[in-house]
């Protein structure tokens, strides 16, 4: 067994799949063939990581996870404890819709809350900030703050996860980091 990262020995692990240098696995948790998890991330218990699924590098996966086939999280990604994601608009028991699998992809360093449910096929923008319950029925801006269900949009978040507050002339300043933002258009933009 490959040393470079730690699986609890309660998990399972299929093969092929690729698991980057310090990946820390947790109890009961499955890794399921053809995935990739880039380095460092850690994956909590009760966690399932579907066929073909790609996880960046540092991602945080909460417990009581599961993440199926057809997302994609990009570097620096938050999962809370027991969100869900789904891959299939409209299931059916009796209906094979393995070919159907809608892709879903978590932006650079998102964020999404606990209980939160992403129906597929969306996208969720980089360090977008989905509140605790919400259900995201369609995509997610940049640097959006989304609550509700269905998920409304309510604010902007900072990349350090501070709620912007914009001024008259469209701009606001993350204290914790000292960076500005500018608002134009219906987009939030850091300004360099």
């Amino acid at each position: 067994m490959d040393k470079s990262y730690f699986v609890h020995e309660s998990s399972y692990i299929d093969e092929p799949c690729e698991i980057g240098k310090g990946v820390k696995i947790w109890h009961f948790s499955h890794v399921m063939k053809n995935s990739k998890i880039g380095e460092n991330c850690n994956i909590g218990q009760n966690v399932v990581i579907s066929p073909e699924v790609i996880l960046g590098r540092n991602c945080k996966i909460q417990n009581n996870v599961s993440i199926y086939t057809g997302v994609i999280c990009e570097d620096d990604v938050f999962l809370g404890p027991s969100m869900v994601f789904t891959n299939v608009i409209n299931p059916r028991s009796a209906v094979n819709r393995k070919n159907e699998y809608a892709k879903t992809v978590v932006g650079k360093g998102a964020s999404i809350g606990a209980n939160a449910t992403i129906i597929c096929g969306n996208r969720i923008g980089k360090f977008a900030f989905i509140g605790a319950g919400a259900v995201v029925t369609k995509d997610v801006a940049d640097y959006a703050m989304v609550v509700g269900n269905p998920a409304k949009h309510v604010g902007w978040m900072s990349e350090h996860g501070q709620k912007l507050d914009f001024n008259g002339d469209n701009r606001a300043r993350c204290v914790q980091s000292d960076e500005w933002y500018e608002l134009k258009n219906g987009m939030v933009k850091k300004m360099k």
